[in-house]
This record gives structure tokens, C-alpha cells and sequence, in this order.
């Protein structure tokens, strides 16, 4: 199975969806399933891991929606009120809805450094782990620090790192990055999607050259068995087609043997989220 393990769907709200702003005015529109599906199946990719974009459990039900109705929906990674007392009730209305794999929350927005270190937070990450749900991990480079002492204290939780923890490809801040990215794979409970790039160079004058050492990096510590790809859809507009998003990922893996080419484009992902 051939799996994109990020992509959004979304029925645009000027009120609500402020983050979309006029520079992404290519975006301000409603995405959904039959926009992606033909082109998925053009690139022999059987489906796509979905993930929230609007913090609220009624996103997660939303994508529990379009996984009922859409073959092409393999996983939902939903929004939860991890710091929440009622977290363990939360988590129990979701022990039916076996695509919902895993949670995400967007802590790159958390000014707080230490966001993912609270005791709330820590406490609603442990009940993840006790319901066997996975976590994304969506942050800021000032949520370096609380994120390793986050997977250091929760060794036996699902991590998988979103879109390399966005390095700031444009602005060239490779070393920081870089030592981040070796620390946080010494835990083989954590994997990497390799997603998210374009969004992170010159929106009008990248290349594929700028995006190879940061792949590259990624590969080189995570190894080839826990890294997937993602295609950041359709964020990823803003900057690219899929097709071009598509291409980077192939490139940076030209030189893998046909096993490591089906675990990097579908069976790593299957594995991490359960995939069935």
C-alpha cells in the first residue's frame, strides 16, 4: 500500500480560518476528497493519512465524516483536548472509530517553550499511550528542548515528527536544525515525515537544491525504516503542485533498494499508524 501520510480537507470560513491568509489566497477555497482522489491515483498512491486543521473536536468528527464516505481516507489524525481533566472520556468516544489513529495539537502556535512539559499535557500524552493512539508532533524550534524531554519521558508513546520540524530552509538555519534532528532520532519510538518543505523556501524561486541536505539529514538519522512521505496537500500549494512536492520526495530517495522504496512510500507509514 502506497500511502501520502499527511494531507487536510477543509470547508474554507473567512470568519474562522484566519491562518489562511491573502499571500495563500490560492488556498481560500473548500478541499475535499475528489479534488486529490484522480490525482492519487495517477501517482499509484492508495490513499492519504488525513490530519486536522482546525483545533476542535468537531474537525475530528469532520474527518471521521469524509473517512466514512471516501475509500481513499486510510487514518484520521484528529484534534483532542490533551490537557483536558475529562481527557480519558475524550479518548473513549473515539474507541469505536477504529481510522482514527492518533492526535495532533498545533504547538508550533504555544509561545510557552515548555508547552508539551506541563503536567496536564503530560498527563493527556500518557492517556494516548494507555489507548494505543499515536501523536504528531507540530512544532517551533523554541519547542526543541520540552519535545526531547517530552519523548524522553514517554518512551513507550507513537511520536511521528511533522514536516522535519519545518526548518527554516530559506533563512539557511541548518545547524540548530540539524542538532535537533540527530538528538530526537536516538528514540526508536519516534518516526519523520518527510513533508513540508516547499512551504519553508523562497515560495517563488526554490529548488530542489535547497531541500536535499535537509532530507538528506533526516535520513541519515532517522535511517530508511522510520521516515514516510508526506505531501502537506493542499498547504503545499501555496509554493508547489503535488507533482513537484512529489518529485522531491522521489529524488531524495533514488537510491533506495525496492524494499527500503516500499517501506519509505507506504509501509512505514502502515506501520506507525496501524494501517489495515
Amino acid at each position: 500500500m502506497r500511502i501520502d501520510a499527511h494531507q487536510y480537507f477543509w470547508l474554507f470560513d473567512p470568519l474562522t480560518d484566519t491562518w489562511i491568509t491573502e499571500e495563500m489566497k490560492v488556498i481560500q477555497r473548500n478541499f475535499l476528497p475528489n479534488d486529490i482522489s484522480k490525482t492519487l491515483k495517477d501517482h499509484r498512491l492508495d490513499g492519504a493519512v488525513l490530519v486536522q486543521a482546525h483545533q476542535s473536536l468537531r474537525e475530528t468528527d469532520f474527518l471521521i465524516e469524509l473517512a466514512d464516505a471516501y475509500k481513499m481516507v486510510k487514518a484520521v489524525i484528529g484534534w483532542i483536548d490533551l490537557g483536558a481533566e475529562d481527557i480519558e472520556e475524550q479518548l473513549l468516544k473515539f474507541s469505536g472509530v477504529p481510522v482514527v489513529k492518533g492526535f495532533q495539537h498545533n504547538v508550533e502556535a504555544e509561545m510557552d517553550v515548555d508547552f508539551l512539559m506541563q503536567d496536564s499535557i503530560q498527563r493527556g500524552i500518557r492517556a494516548l499511550t494507555q489507548h494505543h493512539y499515536t501523536y504528531d508532533l507540530l512544532i517551533h524550534p523554541r519547542h526543541y528542548t520540552s519535545t526531547l524531554q517530552c519523548v524522553a519521558s514517554n518512551p513507550d508513546q507513537a511520536f511521528m515528527l511533522d514536516h522535519m520540524a519545518k526548518p527554516a530552509i530559506e533563512a539557511g538555519d541548518f545547524d540548530a536544525w540539524a542538532s535537533f534532528i540527530e538528538s530526537l532520532s536516538v528514540f526508536p519510538n519516534v518516526y519523520c515525515k518527510i513533508s513540508g518543505l516547499v512551504t519553508q523556501v523562497d515560495g517563488e524561486n526554490w529548488t530542489f537544491n535547497d531541500c536535499v541536505p535537509y532530507v538528506k539529514h533526516v535520513i541519515s538519522c532517522f535511517g530508511k525504516h522510520r521516515v514516510c512521505f508526506g505531501s502537506d496537500w493542499p498547504k503545499s500549494l501555496v509554493a508547489a503542485t503535488y507533482e513537484e512536492v512529489l518529485s522531491i520526495a522521489e529524488r531524495c530517495v533514488e537510491g533506495f533498494g525496492e524494499v527500503e522504496q516500499a517501506d519509505f512510500w507506504g509501509r512505514n507509514a502502515v506501520r506507525f499508524y496501524g494501517i489495515t
